[in-house]
């Protein structure tokens, strides 16, 4: 089973690996670069991944500082999805990711290191 080992700002360690990029982190293991068009807002675009992959759970951790927001267009879509999105601060993303994926099936985390 996956774990984040371990977050600060601007560095994720994943399995003992570290990243210090922003990642998307699947219940499977996998895991990859995440790029926004926008930066600091998630458009439609940006989650496509999750979408192919058919999450059932969306954790947004949203930067250390909370500067990240998901955007209108993605809540809806996965509402109609039927695709749970939670947003967090990276901190408490990491905690509730680490909760989850153990309990839950298709859980992923994507998530912004820095603000």
């Amino acid at each position: 089973m996956v774990r984040v080992d371990g977050y600060s700002f601007g560095k994720i360690v994943i399995d003992g690996k570290e990243y210090n990029h922003d990642v998307i982190v699947y219940w499977d293991g996998k895991v990859e670069k995440w790029w926004r068009k926008e930066g600091h807002r998630v458009c439609l675009e940006d989650v496509k991944s999750l979408i192919d992959r058919k999450v059932k759970t969306a954790i947004f951790g949203t930067g250390k500082y909370g500067v990240m927001k998901v955007g209108d267009d993605v809540k809806e879509k996965f509402e109609e999805m039927g695709i749970e999105c939670v947003e967090r601060i990276s901190d408490e993303a990491v905690k509730l990711f680490n909760e989850l994926v153990s309990k839950k099936d298709k859980v992923a985390l994507a998530i912004h290191l820095t603000c």
